[in-house]
């Protein structure tokens, strides 16, 4: 099975959907849901696979949308791999491109921002820029990220944003008011 077909599988597996690119609004497309779904599984580098299967069809502006969604998949790949095995020769150097690759979707993904296609972009960039500059203040010795507080991605309803979440937040989400914050 090629990397295509293996592709449309799993957007079949996570979305119930086969891929189809015409005439399908991007915030419910099978392959932009499933890079949220994979994310929030902690699945990154099938995000980056899922998403790049859209964004290699793309013409329009929302190629580079992609693209920064994909460079922070990565980004993450990158602290996952680390975390897993910070003394492995290869793996144990993974926080320089991980801070790249942050920085890479920072720039594509900003022209976006606030928001775009149901995604809270600003939100995004903060929890990318948090991460890089963990990993810079700590001179690439300390990974920000663990499977325990795994930020959180939603893609929300007609006319909601959603937004990054890292566990132990305290968030409102879309349709709670003040009153239904969690203290």
């Amino acid at each position: 099975m090629n990397k295509g077909q293996r592709i449309s599988q799993l957007v079949e597996e996570l979305s119930g959907k086969t891929p189809g690119e015409e005439g399908v609004e991007i915030a419910a497309h099978p392959c932009y849901l499933g890079f949220f779904r994979c994310w929030n599984e902690q699945r990154y580098y099938e995000a980056h696979d899922v998403l790049e299967h859209l964004w290699l069809r793309t013409k329009s502006e929302d190629a580079n949308y992609f693209k920064g969604l994909i460079q922070a998949a990565g980004g993450f790949v990158h602290l996952q791999k680390q975390h897993a095995r910070p003394t492995h020769p290869k793996d144990g150097r993974r926080m320089y491109p991980a801070v790249r690759l942050f920085r890479l979707a920072e720039k594509n993904l900003k022209p976006f921002a606030p928001r775009r296609h149901r995604f809270d972009i600003a939100g995004f960039l903060q929890l990318l820029r948090r991460q890089a500059e963990a990993i810079v203040a700590s001179e690439y010795r300390e990974n920000p990220w663990n499977p325990e507080s795994a930020p959180q991605l939603t893609v929300t309803q007609e006319g909601r944003c959603g937004t990054p979440v890292l566990p132990g937040e305290n968030q409102l989400r879309p349709g709670d008011d003040e009153n239904d914050r969690q203290d």
